[in-house]
């Protein structure tokens, strides 16, 4: 890895981790704020009234506890909708782009080898990541205890949360794949990205549908279950463990390509 490299590329992804970071903390502290027991039991009231509307958006669960609370109203769609376009903008930003308008040449003739470029590109993005979970933990963490002191489930979030990176590499690895493989800039981006949403709105119909329940367990996206990861579930780890070595296969491999690609810039 060339940390020259490491650092010019994670401070140019400074500005989407703060944009992106800013929308999701100012959607926590909303949902926090939300929590109090006669407003949960109005939204149950509610949620029973229109269950497709909330379980396609993965809100279909009955909250008693604040952990359970932001699990059903951030984990299920939130966090991940949004991560995904942070992934989508730094894959575009640091293959996709530079390959297109030619200015990847610069650091394709530098003494850098092809391997330690692409193992940069993997590392900057795996730290775009970390970087945006730890921000959301924190931001979580902060508005739970200003507003609803000693509510919340530390170990139980915290588990969720390590779920959900899982879940991040899987969608990062699967969108690195694309744009180290496709020679097209829009089917380089939208290969990798079109295929998490995919996923994603299959998952919808499976929550909706009647009958369509097996979509769920044929979809990857399918394996990340915060309630079972806060809850310590044996089989929930050991889903979202296989989420995330599938995730750093397909950067293994993207980085690969990367290196044996003939980039015409």
């Amino acid at each position: 890895m060339s940390l020259a490299l490491y650092l010019r590329e994670l401070r140019r992804s400074t500005f989407s981790i703060v944009v992106i970071g800013a929308i999701l903390a100012l959607y926590i502290v909303s949902v926090v704020s939300m929590y109090d027991p006669e407003v949960t039991e109005n939204l149950n009231l509610i949620m029973d009234a229109m269950p497709e509307v909330f379980a396609a958006f993965g809100m279909n669960n009955m909250s008693t506890t604040m952990t359970e609370f932001l699990l059903n109203y951030l984990y299920g769609s939130l966090f991940t909708w949004i991560p995904l376009l942070l992934i989508m903008m730094t894959v575009n930003r640091l293959i996709v782009q530079p390959v297109d308008r030619g200015s990847l040449s610069y650091a394709l003739s530098s003494p850098v080898s092809r391997s330690r470029i692409a193992a940069t590109f993997a590392a900057v993005l795996l730290t775009v990541l970390v970087v945006t979970l730890a921000l959301i933990l924190a931001v979580q963490v902060a508005a739970a205890e200003a507003l609803f002191p000693g509510e919340l489930d530390y170990a139980g979030l915290l588990r969720a949360s390590a779920g959900l990176l899982c879940l991040w590499v899987f969608m990062a690895g699967l969108c690195f794949f694309s744009a180290c493989t496709f020679h097209d800039a829009r089917a380089a981006l939208w290969t990798g990205g079109g295929a998490c949403l995919l996923m994603f709105l299959v998952e919808m119909v499976a929550q909706v549908g009647k009958g369509l329940e097996f979509l769920q367990d044929v979809n990857p996206v399918g394996l990340f279950d915060p309630y079972a990861l806060a809850a310590s579930s044996g089989d929930a780890v050991w889903h979202v463990a296989v989420l995330s070595a599938v995730g750093l296969a397909l950067l293994a491999v993207g980085a690969t390509v990367f290196c044996r690609r003939d980039f015409d810039v």
